[in-house]
């Protein structure tokens, strides 16, 4: 990795920027080769260079759906000023920063994720105007694109805000602008808190708690029905996944020769080339691990006859995720008892598929998957009857743990924000998208269970769409039942 510039080049760049850059300083390595630039040099890097604007841009996929929500945001909160920041890089070590994420509010409503952008709605006597704020092209005149360590020469060329209107069809401004124009500004204001200190400081005076967390609410609530644009991109990103998983199944074998990271590392592989990234971090759990719910260490040993639970998504170039779970036997063959606790959890995911339909409560395909887990758990004598003793009491929760699914989208666990009512108290509608997740999960050192169950975990997990009438299955190309899991990976395996 090339090394940055010295303090004197800096304090070049500084003197020839404007007032908000010298409150915020580029930083820099303090121990540079180069003690300077010369005047010479300086002149130089200004001319030669040709010209590179993108000119009769088309806009991207899902203008018209960005458009359409910002629509109805506006008609939500007439009258106020609203500001959406998509957030800034986060240092991951001194002058290196984590790969930046858009905040999922500023995506959803823009389809931009440049680090630093805000999008502000101005109230009009008839809704609202949108602008997107964003950094412009590196400055060539004063040596920002050379001298700065978020340069164009260091990080690459980003849109100009010409490109960038043609682009999202938004009026684009320099963002650096920004923060002394909220500082100026009357009237109400709600903005997204958590993403942009900048920002935030500058309205600190104008904004309530109260009334950016209904901001808050409403973006997240807005989002719980899918548009065609949505769902088109968490069909991908299932597709992708799925691909994925027959990628990790292909090297079960070198899996076992070195630890989970090479299952990481190649389910990886597959999201980084067919998408933006993983949706979250791959659990990719072994043997005992796969007890642990979010085991995301994944260092630990692949052995044959043990189990693999794999719970992983492939994230879209446009930020939706898939979360699918597949448990898998290493070596090919399930077990006797492995296949009575999978097939346990089978008949459970079944039932809560089943339950997934327009009109349904949100909560009824979590009732349904866990009376199948209690009637198992009492069938196989673990806990003491009637079931629906245990379904009052939640002692099935011992070994089933979790709730058995959640909305899904822009974030994997999407929607979070939305209110009780709206959420898991909640009536599924046609463009939902959720997952149905149940699993059985024997510690290691439960002494309540037989010896020969602990260290066994599983879970299915499959991404379910509501529609008209009833559901369909997004990652129904992964196989689910035993028999076919077991087909499936000997054809993999050639």
């Amino acid at each position: 990795m090339a090394e940055e510039l010295t303090p004197a080049e800096s304090d070049l760049a500084a003197d020839a920027a404007g007032p908000e850059e010298e409150e915020q300083p580029i930083k820099q390595r303090k121990n540079g080769l180069y003690p300077g630039v010369s005047d010479e040099l300086a002149e130089n890097m200004t001319t030669g260079w040709a010209d590179t604007e993108l000119r009769d841009l088309e806009p991207i996929a899902q203008a018209s759906h960005t458009a359409a929500r910002r629509a109805a945001l506006s008609a939500r909160f007439p009258g106020e000023r609203l500001v959406i920041p998509a957030g800034n890089l986060k240092a991951r070590s001194n002058d290196t920063e984590y790969a930046f994420r858009a905040s999922t509010e500023y995506a959803y409503l823009t389809g931009d994720q440049s680090e630093d952008g805000v999008l502000v709605l101005e109230p009009t006597a008839d809704g609202h105007r949108a602008t997107i704020c964003l950094l412009p092209r590196s400055n060539r005149e004063n040596g920002e694109f050379w001298l700065s360590g978020q340069g164009e020469l260091w990080v690459g060329r980003r849109h100009s805000l010409s490109e960038a209107e043609q682009l999202l069809g938004i009026p684009a401004k320099d963002v650096r602008e920004l923060p002394e124009q909220l500082r100026q500004a009357t009237g109400a204001v709600r903005c997204v808190r958590g993403h942009d200190a900048g920002i935030e400081a500058a309205l600190t005076d104008k904004v309530t708690a109260e009334r950016d967390e209904e901001l808050r609410v409403y973006l997240s609530e807005a989002r719980a029905v899918k548009d065609e644009f949505e769902i088109g991109e968490l069909q991908k990103a299932c597709d992708s996944t799925a691909r994925g998983f027959e990628d990790v199944v292909k090297v079960l074998d070198k899996a076992e020769a070195t630890s989970e990271r090479y299952i990481e590392g190649t389910f990886f592989l597959r999201a980084r080339v067919e998408g933006n990234d993983i949706g979250y971090g791959s659990i990719c759990a072994a043997g005992p691990h796969a007890t642990t719910l979010h085991w995301v260490r994944n260092d630990g040993p692949v052995r044959s006859g043990e189990l693999l639970l794999l719970d992983a998504g492939v994230e879209t170039h446009t930020l939706y995720t898939a979360d699918i779970t597949r448990t898998l036997p290493i070596n090919g063959r399930f077990n006797e008892l492995q296949r009575k606790i999978y097939d346990a959890v089978y008949e459970s995911q079944e039932a809560g598929i089943a339950a997934v339909k327009p009109g349904a409560k949100y909560r009824d395909f979590h009732d349904a998957s866990q009376r199948v887990l209690a009637e198992k758990l009492v069938e196989w004598g673990l806990v003491e009857g009637p079931v629906e003793r245990v379904l009052e009491l939640g002692l099935q929760r011992r070994w089933t743990l979790h709730g058995t699914g959640h909305m899904l989208g822009m974030d994997v666990h999407d929607c979070a924000a939305a209110r009780t009512e709206a959420y898991v108290d909640g009536t599924l509608e046609p463009g939902m998208c959720l997952t149905v997740e149940p699993g059985l999960y024997f510690q290691a050192d439960d002494l309540t269970v037989p010896e020969e169950y602990r260290g066994i975990g599983v879970r299915i997990e499959d991404d379910i769409l509501v529609t008209e009438d009833g559901n369909r299955n997004l990652s129904a190309a992964l196989p689910r039942q035993a028999d076919e899991v077991e087909a499936w990976m000997a054809s993999l395996k050639g």
